[in-house]
């Protein structure tokens, strides 16, 4: 069994400027993770775009699910920005069909060193060969079906609604 993890930015992806204190993208840290995290899963790592969450538009949504439906794979992880993860996760559900996503991402980015992006990446990679047939969202710890979930913006948890 193999599984397609494709990258979409967030959080996850994110370094610091040290000179002007911003946030910005260059590559993507999956790799890296996947090694750290000692993954004997056959993966095959896509790049779609590196965007913050909060620019994604539905024309990027619609680039993700045109993506998980080309996947030759039917285990998915998509790693994604927290802001609206749970819009993307949604969007998803009504458009692929006959595959299991599961979308993840971090509230710290992982190149900080205290990031709990390597806890969610290894949840997902769990729940994407656990769960059936449909779209998930994995944070904490937890899986949540897509349209059951939403981000509590004052605990910075994901919670069932």
């Amino acid at each position: 069994m193999s599984i397609r993890i494709i990258i979409t930015g967030g959080t996850f992806d994110k370094e610091y400027n040290e000179l002007n204190g911003q946030l910005f993208f260059k590559d993507t840290h999956l790799p890296e993770m996947l090694k750290l995290g000692r993954c004997v899963v056959d993966v095959q790592v896509q790049s779609l775009m590196m965007i913050d969450s909060l620019e994604m538009t539905d024309e990027h949504r619609q680039a993700i699910a045109d993506a998980c439906i080309a996947s030759a794979e039917d285990k998915i992880i998509i790693t994604h920005g927290t802001d609206t993860m749970t819009n993307t996760a949604s969007f998803l559900q009504e458009v692929v069909q006959g595959k299991t996503i599961v979308l993840t991402g971090a509230m710290i980015p992982y190149k900080f060193g205290s990031s709990d992006g390597l806890f969610n990446l290894g949840g997902a990679m769990a729940f994407v060969q656990a769960l059936a047939n449909g779209v998930y969202v994995a944070m904490n710890g937890r899986y949540f079906k897509a349209g059951t979930v939403r981000k509590n913006k004052a605990t910075g948890l994901f919670e069932a609604l």
